[in-house]
């Protein structure tokens, strides 16, 4: 929740930093970017959290923590990227889809070892 905070901060602020009011979201490159990069950010939010919370439950905590940590930091590396250049996010993109699929892995094997193995 403070990664999607600091995100819409980040958005308020170039928002103000180059005169652009609600509810317009085309403008100033720069601008249009941060706001890309926050509401990207914001549409995969709810994937992770699902997931976050079924490897967690399901697989192991430890593992799971880990694996979240980096997915927050990597979609962090990847909203300043977007905000300086369109091509700056590609890595931490990357990144950040792999650490969703390892993050599903991760629940698929938890619930199946949790309903088929006694």
């Amino acid at each position: 929740v403070l990664f999607l905070a600091y995100f819409a901060m980040q958005v308020i602020y170039a928002r103000r930093k180059y005169k652009i009011s609600p509810p317009e979201t085309t403008g100033h490159p720069e601008f249009e970017r941060t706001f890309r990069a926050q509401a990207n950010c914001s549409e995969y939010f709810p994937i992770f959290i699902s997931l976050l919370w079924v490897a967690g439950i399901f697989f192991h905590q430890g593992v799971t923590a880990v694996c979240g940590l980096l997915y927050l930091y990597t979609r962090l590396k990847y909203f300043q990227g977007y905000a300086v250049a369109a091509q700056g996010r590609l890595g931490p993109l990357y990144a950040s889809a792999w650490l969703l699929w390892v993050l599903m892995g991760l629940a698929l094997a938890g619930l199946l070892a949790h309903f088929l193995w006694p």
